[in-house]
């Protein structure tokens, strides 16, 4: 990135945590960046995510709540082998009631805030884990996280409903309706989850419906456990992708005040927050 925030280039890879050792994590890094680095001064890294956890390159420590996105205690400098490289990791965010953790989402809670400074109200951040956050004063206040999307691979991928969902095709009313079913009985789930296999292996329901059903019946009862969170305040989606759609359409849908955000742009925007903190405080 430019000292104007704009991207000159960019790389990536699917090597993270789960296949790299801690000392593997530095050539790993080269492999992407390599054609970036010359014979001038270091080029200043800024990293956030897992890369920061206790089986990361080097664990930062967590904030605790409340505190802004990026507190600078938390913030590392890690030695690198190569002369060409300086490193920091942005640390996470952690609470003790309950208990619970976030990395990697706090930059992105730093990009929105850095768009929109004075953003009072909850901060929804879709995927394997997903996490909804309260935010007030430029600070965070209070998380929760769901692990709606892991529940959701592991029902398609080593369940009997894999056999029922292996088209990703998308039904949106089969979505919405179970929505609006798992909201109302969150309670009544478990025992709509069978009925899925019975109903295609009876011809009773496409492919395309069963996969949607089951996602909207398994975030409908995410949003009623988190109505507390997101009921009667502005809601900032974060995310791109079909999942942070329909979560959207969801929560609409369910009469809440939603609004997507770029995760990405986000993402970028609080790396960009990080490295200020970075050059005012070495």
């Amino acid at each position: 990135m430019s000292a104007a925030d704009q991207v000159l280039a960019h790389a990536q890879s699917d090597r993270g945590m789960a296949s790299l050792h801690p000392n593997e994590f530095e050539a790993a890094l080269l492999d992407c960046i390599a054609p970036w680095l010359g014979d001038g001064p270091p080029l200043p890294v800024i990293a956030c995510g897992m890369v920061g956890a206790r089986q990361g390159w080097a664990e930062a420590p967590y904030s605790l709540v409340p505190c802004p996105p990026l507190a600078a205690q938390a913030r590392i400098a890690v030695s690198c082998h190569d002369p060409r490289l300086t490193l920091h990791i942005v640390g996470g965010v952690a609470q003790h009631t309950p208990s619970d953790v976030m990395r990697g989402e706090e930059t992105q809670i730093a990009g929105l805030l850095a768009g929109s400074p004075a953003f009072a109200g909850v901060a929804s951040l879709p995927g394997t884990h997903c996490k909804w956050v309260r935010i007030a004063d430029g600070k965070i206040r209070h998380f929760r996280t769901f692990m709606t999307g892991e529940l959701f691979n592991l029902l398609t991928t080593r369940s009997v409903l894999r056999f029922s969902v292996a088209s990703d095709a998308w039904d949106e009313a089969a979505f919405l309706a179970a929505v609006a079913e798992a909201a109302a009985r969150p309670d009544t789930v478990p025992g709509l989850l069978f009925p899925l296999r019975a109903a295609s292996l009876l011809g009773d329901v496409a492919p395309s419906a069963v996969r949607a059903r089951l996602s909207g019946l398994l975030i409908g009862a995410e949003l009623a456990a988190a109505r507390d969170l997101w009921q009667d305040t502005p809601v900032a989606m974060i995310g791109a992708d079909r999942l942070a759609r329909a979560y959207c359409a969801a929560v609409a849908a369910l009469g809440g005040d939603v609004t997507l955000h770029e995760g990405t742009a986000l993402t970028l925007a609080g790396l960009a927050r990080a490295r200020v903190l970075v050059a005012d405080r070495p």
